[in-house]
């Protein structure tokens, strides 16, 4: 088909804003799917997606519609996932598209992530389309809606679209609306092949499957094909379109969607971003691609059974094909062994990606205490960036330490900017500037550190809001702080995995409260277990955990006291020489311990 019958248009708004349902609507109006197929959420076929009601991956489906003026047109859609979390799911979809569907809640109105992934598509030239949605709600604020959407993006009121996902609400009017607004993609089918990777996923049978967005040129079936980023060449035994299964086809011509099957054993030469071009007129120079996504938080991830280290490292080959964020390298641990450091977007990422390990490639795992990365300078003046506290070097030879600060944008109910400032100021926040969007809701900007953000901010932010406040922030660099290492001692052994970087005025505080939560989570043994939080040389807490004791004077009924005595000065001695020799098996649960510090 021709480019000017191709439409290439992708989905983006705050998390919970229906972006899934409206998919499924689209879907239905277009006959894509049949009534047996039919059912919530149906392009989230995670089933951590279905469990928890949030996408989490870009999914990518072709419709074919007739217009009014009785044009065939074929529509590519990408629904995209809302939390800041997914952020470079969502810059992945918008590389792919010209034109963005902007979704925004009738009742709750334009939230923290709406504006972050609206700026991402007008970085894109995207063409928007902005859209309320759940206009049936009794609790719809359309009028108001409508002029905080104008003031954002400065349209006009008649360009706003209003419709219900749910009850099937201006459906047919969407879907005109991106056949007449959004471009039709350019690129020549007579010049040489460019092909964007823009997702790629693993299959058992067929191995690495490059979902991919043609530029220029067209890309037959057993063509042989290069991938400009690592120069491998294979043959291209199967391309198609993405429809709620594969189909395959002949070609995909230049501004068409699709995807590519070469029998890639090697996960890691399909890498994202990369440009597909062919062997015998190959292009001059690949496509630019996406910017390196930059890790925000880092855990080790470590087997429960050392056997199955190798089995992590490939679950981790196939899941970092599925999702391109995530980035890991080899790490040892004198606690818990071999093991990997792996870099998340967040803390939902990171459980997201734990829970995918254990339920898709049956990994039993161990997480340890997440950490960010700081930058330390050294008194010879080298610089070094570190993830993990075990690889702070010692304090003799340190200058001074820089962490990564953010911008915090926070909007939330008017009512609730005193709780909000008190949080904030709590984590060392600093106070930026308030917005006020309308006269019930303000946008609040801080300067805060990272690390007291990945714990349970979000969690926090969302009680003191009573769940109105919506958030996002943009990395903002490192600055300078007063940071120290606290090391947690078992029976006077340190526990590297345990270990955590705090700042100064802080330190005796956390050293307290995972002492305090250690206690609880570390089982009785024969003898005392003294759990120490210390900085340096020097304990600044500690607790016990009592021994278990057996009744030893049992079998003694009646009779001398001395016999008594005497037994239980025998089982003294012993637990003495036990205590020397023993050794504390800690539970997986004292390693996220850190994470319910303040609950």
């Amino acid at each position: 088909m021709r480019n000017e019958k191709i439409r290439n248009f992708c989905i983006i708004a705050h998390i919970d804003h229906g972006k899934s349902t409206l998919a499924d609507r689209l879907l239905d109006e277009t006959h894509t799917i049949s009534n047996k197929e039919l059912q919530p959420q149906v392009l989230d076929d995670m089933e951590l997606e279905r469990e928890r009601g949030i996408t989490i991956k870009a999914h990518a489906i072709q419709m074919n519609y007739k217009a009014k003026n009785g044009e065939e047109y074929i529509l590519n859609l990408i629904d995209t996932p809302g939390h800041v979390d997914f952020t470079y799911e969502v810059s992945r979809s918008l590389a792919a598209c010209e034109g963005a569907l902007l979704i925004v809640d009738a009742s709750q109105g334009v939230e923290a992530q709406t504006i972050s992934n609206l700026y991402l598509a007008i970085e894109n030239n995207l063409e928007i389309i902005p859209v309320i949605n759940k206009i049936d709600l009794p609790s719809a604020r359309v009028p108001e809606i409508k002029q905080q959407i104008i003031d954002l993006i400065g349209c006009k009121e008649e360009d706003i679209l209003l419709a219900s996902a749910k009850a099937g609400i201006g459906i047919a009017e969407i879907l005109e609306a991106v056949v007449e607004r959004v471009p039709a993609p350019e690129g020549d089918p007579n010049l040489p092949l460019q092909a964007l990777v823009f997702d790629s996923v693993f299959d058992s049978y067929r191995g690495a499957i490059a979902l991919v967005r043609v530029k220029q040129g067209i890309i037959s079936t057993n063509d042989k094909i290069k991938f400009c980023s690592t120069g491998k060449i294979f043959g291209a035994d199967e391309i198609g379109i993405l429809k709620m299964q594969r189909q395959k086809t002949k070609i995909i011509t230049a501004g068409n969607v699709g995807y590519v099957i070469a029998n890639i054993r090697d996960v890691g030469d399909t890498k994202v971003g990369d440009t597909i071009t062919l062997v015998e007129n190959p292009c001059e120079k690949p496509l630019e691609g996406y910017k390196e996504v930059k890790p925000m938080v880092f855990s080790g991830l470590f087997p429960v059974d050392s056997e199955d280290y190798e089995e992590l490292k490939t679950s981790l080959e196939k899941l970092k094909l599925n999702d391109a964020s995530l980035i890991w390298q080899p790490e040892t641990s004198t606690a818990l062994g071999f093991g990997f450091r792996c870099g998340f977007l967040g803390l939902l990422h990171m459980e997201i990606i734990q829970e995918r390990l254990e339920r898709e490639y049956g990994m039993n795992i161990i997480t340890t205490l997440p950490s960010v990365e700081y930058e330390i300078f050294l008194r010879n003046g080298e610089k070094i960036a570190i993830d993990s506290p075990a690889d702070l070097p010692d304090l003799s030879k340190i200058d001074y330490i820089t962490e990564p600060f953010i911008v915090a944008s926070i909007i939330t109910p008017a009512d609730y900017i005193g709780n909000l400032m008190t949080l904030v100021m709590d984590r060392r926040g600093v106070y930026l500037s308030t917005h006020y969007i309308d006269t019930q809701r303000a946008e609040i900007k801080f300067r805060l550190p990272l690390a007291e953000v990945v714990f349970d901010f979000y969690d926090k932010l969302k009680s003191v809001s009573r769940g109105y406040a919506s958030f996002d922030y943009d990395f903002a660099g490192f600055e300078r702080t007063t940071l120290q290492k606290l090391d947690i001692l078992i029976n006077s052994e340190p526990v590297d995995a345990l270990s955590i970087i705090v700042h100064k005025d802080k330190a005796y505080e956390w050293g307290l409260k995972l002492c305090s939560k250690l206690k609880e989570l570390i089982p009785r043994q024969m003898f005392d277990v003294a759990i120490q939080a210390a900085i340096g040389s020097k304990v600044i807490s500690r607790t016990n955990v009592g021994a278990m004791r057996k009744n030893v004077t049992a079998k003694c009924y009646g009779g001398d006291i001395s016999r008594k005595r005497k037994l239980l000065e025998k089982q003294k001695e012993g637990k003495k020489r036990m205590k020397q020799i023993g050794s504390v098996e800690i539970p997986q649960e004292a390693f996220l311990a850190i994470l319910q510090i303040d609950k």
